[in-house]
């Protein structure tokens, strides 16, 4: 039973250990020991996701559904918003706490865990940017009841390069009205809100450009588009968003006009971490399942973990998925240190979605023809991994990133 809530593990751990926690918490060093606390919420997420999310996945995979249930629950035990400052109303986790979390939901179903962790990047401009109105009317919600927002800046012709975002914003009286189109935004069918960058001044750099906006979900002029049916992770809802004329008071201006593009940047050096986890908990269930196969399916007279080269495959995931943790954990780790982390960021994205993909591959070679069939789950992650390397920039933006950070010091 899932009788434990986050707020509880928090209560229960600080309870056991307050000294020992504080000191390893705060400690200015690396400490591969978690803290009650974190062991709390790993445990309390791993449950929720073997207990809750892995036995769903597969009907939710073959028909497409929100997985509003599990949200719910886990609302309900404080597995959502993870970032939203004790102020207004979150626990104010730490990322490398949300990274725990959110590698244990992506054993159970990564599809789940986008669906999930979405709220994280939509939220995140708010948490950076957003005055102390905004986060109480914005992030004080999400707290209060099972919703979910996106965060709404891909077009159909910019990806990668927002600088060539096309969607504007005009100001009018005390008003600013949007028109343009988004495209492979997260949650958009069900979003009570979006963020939403815009270009504003067409005659500026990228970096003065833009400006972000919170836009409500119900405003006049919003259209959401048909839910995409995507090669895997079917359970997340992604879709195109069209503005016309829509109409954004003044007061849900994000910091000041052209402050979009820093805003929006600089959150994906703290979403990046937890992308990274949903990667490694895929890549860790690739593991497990192949694991589990080969000690019991046999060939030549034994079971087929003890031939080389099935051994070699799974060594090899092992090493990936190891790495990839330790990777993600670091990004994580220093942005809790308050220093910007944009090249730890960038190296665990890029590292963790390799090895996700070629552990969900491996997987599948090691299941052999079974692997490739829909009664087994390894097809599933296969098919779930290959977005990592594209979402929340792709592979390549990554090593442009770190190429770029790299040279520059």
């Amino acid at each position: 039973m899932l009788a434990l809530t986050a707020s509880a593990a928090r209560l229960g751990a600080r309870a056991l250990a307050p000294a020992a926690s504080a000191s390893l918490r705060f400690s200015s060093g690396y400490s591969f020991a978690l803290t009650e606390e974190q062991a709390s919420f790993q445990d309390l997420a791993r449950r929720f996701a073997r207990e809750k999310i892995a036995p769903a996945a597969a009907e939710l995979d073959r028909t497409g559904e929100y997985p509003w249930e599990l949200i719910k629950e886990g609302h309900s035990l404080g597995l959502l918003n993870l970032h939203i400052p004790e102020q207004f109303g979150g626990l104010g986790l730490h990322s490398f706490e949300g990274c725990l979390i959110t590698e244990e939901l992506a054993w159970g179903c990564s599809g789940v865990q986008t669906a999930m962790e979405a709220n994280g990047l939509a939220e995140m401009p708010v948490i950076l940017a957003g005055n102390d109105q905004q986060k109480t009317k914005y992030l004080g919600r999400m707290t209060e009841e099972p919703l979910v927002a996106s965060y709404g800046v891909t077009e159909p012709v910019a990806g990668s390069d927002v600088a060539g975002i096309k969607t504007t914003a005009v100001k009018k009286g005390d008003k600013w009205v949007i028109n343009g189109q988004k495209m492979w935004i997260t949650n958009a069918g069900h979003a009570n809100w979006f963020f939403v960058l815009a270009k504003t001044d067409p005659n500026a750099s990228p970096g003065k450009a833009f400006t972000g906006f919170i836009v409500d979900g119900d405003s006049p002029g919003l259209t959401r588009g048909r839910k995409e049916i995507n090669m895997g992770q079917r359970a997340s809802d992604t879709r195109g968003v069209t503005f016309e004329d829509v109409e954004v008071p003044e007061e849900n201006v994000l910091g000041s006009p052209g402050d979009g593009f820093k805003i929006a940047m600089g959150a994906f050096d703290r979403t990046r971490p937890p992308v990274a986890a949903g990667a490694v908990g895929l890549a860790q269930r690739a593991l497990d399942e192949a694991r589990n196969y080969a000690t019991e399916r046999q060939a030549f007279g034994t079971v087929i973990a003890k031939h080389q080269a099935v051994a070699f495959l799974l060594a090899d995931m092992a090493i990936g998925v190891e790495s990839a943790r330790l990777c993600t954990q670091r990004a994580a780790w220093e942005v809790d240190q308050g220093r910007r982390n944009t090249y730890y960021a960038s190296i665990a994205k890029a590292h963790a979605s390799d090895v996700a993909n070629k552990s969900a591959s491996d997987a599948v070679q090691i299941f052999g023809g079974n692997g490739y069939n829909t009664e087994y789950p390894v097809e599933k992650l296969m098919r779930d991994a290959k977005i990592f390397h594209i979402y929340e920039g792709t592979s390549q933006i990554q090593r442009v990133i770190i190429s770029r950070e790299m040279l520059s010091n």
